[in-house]
């Protein structure tokens, strides 16, 4: 790799998720990356060996600073949490490989909270991917869980990829268009 500010040495080793599988893997010490995106917190990395996904909890491993995600947000009364909130959250999800979120891509068909019989909150989410084919859709509806669950209140989350309706371009936002320079 042509060293560039983008160039790394990871710090320590890492837990990673690999693009586009979605498999979980160890990169060691001393391996040498290059920052493809920061987005939403965590980071694509490419690597003499693919492109990976790094947490932002694991910034400091590129000499980043680690991604704090403190939520600040009340919960509504009864103690249910935020729907605006978990948009908010839901809106620092990314494919890996397209800059623009979940939310814009128009990927998240629903989302809704339910009192559980326990008395505490679950969110519920569907959505789907840009092609049925897409190896990460498990990894990146893990990363929307992961960050679901931060929102205060919140006590589970479930987050079903469905294909139906499919997925087109007419439902990305008019800021997903502008970003991916289709507008």
């Amino acid at each position: 790799m042509v060293p560039t500010n983008r160039d790394r040495t990871l710090s320590r080793e890492v837990q990673v998720t690999q693009i586009p599988s979605g498999d979980k893997h160890t990169l060691p010490l001393g391996t040498k990356v290059m920052i493809h995106q920061t987005l939403g917190g965590s980071y694509t990395v490419q690597t003499d060996h693919g492109l990976f996904r790094i947490d932002g909890k694991d910034g400091d491993a590129l000499g980043e600073k680690v991604a704090d995600h403190t939520i600040e947000a009340a919960t509504l009364e009864g103690g249910a949490p935020d729907p605006e909130a978990v948009w908010d959250q839901l809106r620092k999800v990314f494919d890996p490989e397209i800059p623009v979120n979940i939310v814009d891509l128009g990927l998240v068909y629903s989302m809704d909270v339910e009192k559980t019989e326990a008395n505490a909150f679950k969110v519920n989410v569907a959505m789907t991917l840009t092609a049925p084919g897409c190896g990460m859709g498990p990894a990146i509806a893990e990363d929307a869980k992961g960050k679901i669950l931060l929102v205060p209140g919140v006590g589970d989350a479930d987050v079903r990829i469905t294909w139906d309706p499919p997925w087109n371009q007419s439902m990305i936002s008019e800021e997903g268009k502008m970003k991916l320079g289709l507008v």
